[in-house]
């Protein structure tokens, strides 16, 4: 597939994240960022990105389409945000493409964050040319995009792909709500929560790790384990363990050409690969795996603002 982007509408994208959000708009050859803030209640951040779109809006009078790209759950039947995990809870319930019209005119669209994402990397990135492709995001949450039979597949209520939710173990780190799900084990902020259940009671792992200085996150154990550091190494050997499982059940259920693994993975494949080739070799259908290519995807830290757009043209093509 080929993004055509009609001339006579003006593109503009909202990317809403847990951790930043960012205002961009097609320039007739590719997707620019005029605006990033980091998130925080709605009120601050909403009135942030308002005035990031008035700026855009202001030289350019053509009917306006607006796509924003959030994690979910979502309605994306009534443009409203209703209650992800990852956002202040001032976030839930607001229907943000109403506020938008309302403000701006012309149309707007919400579309799940993994979804627009797929999009994006199946148009402009690592996915292109293939049929069946699957987007994993791997940030402050863990979702899927699904693009089946050369189609986005988004589920009877827009949720589909929410394999963050799935849980892969009686206990574990807590994600999307629930104690040993895929998001627990395998997202960033999973991975840091996974290193902190691990180190109680531990007498053998270096003081830094107690002493939160500096905080624990996904970026310091992946520092941490480049430099050698054991148990940094054995938590980025746990994550690559459960995201082979979560890639497995993938592979052998949807028999894609090709994941994408955005998020960190791009930065930290070389922690996760060893122990999750091992359990796809273990796990997965020989055949499937086989067909399967597993890559980082392409568009880096602006992939959000990319699936904000490719929203708005797919909903409005």
């Amino acid at each position: 597939m080929s993004l055509s982007v009609p001339s006579d509408f003006h593109y503009l994208g909202l990317d809403i994240g847990g951790t930043k959000c960012a205002v961009c708009h097609w320039n007739g050859e590719r997707v620019v960022e005029t605006v990033r803030v980091p998130t925080a209640d709605f009120t601050t951040t909403f009135a942030q990105l308002k005035a990031g779109i008035a700026a855009l809006r202001a030289n350019d009078q053509r009917p306006l389409r607006i796509g924003v790209s959030c994690g979910g759950p979502l309605d994306p039947r009534t443009g409203t945000i209703t209650c992800p995990p990852n956002l202040h809870p001032s976030w839930h319930g607001i229907a943000i493409c109403e506020r938008l019209v309302a403000r701006f005119g012309g149309a707007a669209t919400l579309m799940n964050d993994a979804n627009a994402c797929a999009l994006a990397e199946w148009i402009f990135g690592v996915g292109r040319g293939t049929q069946n492709f699957v987007f994993c995001t791997s940030g402050t949450g863990f979702g899927a995009g699904l693009i089946l039979d050369g189609r986005l597949y988004a589920g009877t209520t827009g949720d589909a792909g929410e394999i963050g939710h799935v849980r892969l173990a009686p206990d574990g780190p807590v994600g999307f709500g629930k104690a040993g799900s895929v998001e627990g084990f395998c997202s960033g902020g999973g991975i840091a929560r996974l290193a902190e259940l691990r180190r109680a009671g531990r007498t053998d792992i270096a003081p830094r790790w107690h002493d939160d200085s500096p905080p624990i996150t996904a970026k310091t154990l992946a520092e941490a384990a480049d430099a050698g550091d054991a148990f940094a190494r054995e938590i980025w050997a746990e994550a690559g363990q459960r995201l082979g499982q979560t890639l497995a059940l993938t592979i052998d259920l949807l028999n894609p050409e090709c994941i994408a693994l955005g998020g960190f993975f791009p930065k930290a494949r070389h922690l996760l690969e060893p122990t999750l080739a091992a359990e796809l070799a273990a796990e997965t259908l020989a055949p499937s795996r086989a067909a399967c290519r597993i890559e980082p995807a392409t568009l880096g830290e602006t992939i959000g603002s990319h699936g904000a757009i490719a929203a708005a043209v797919h909903d409005f093509a």
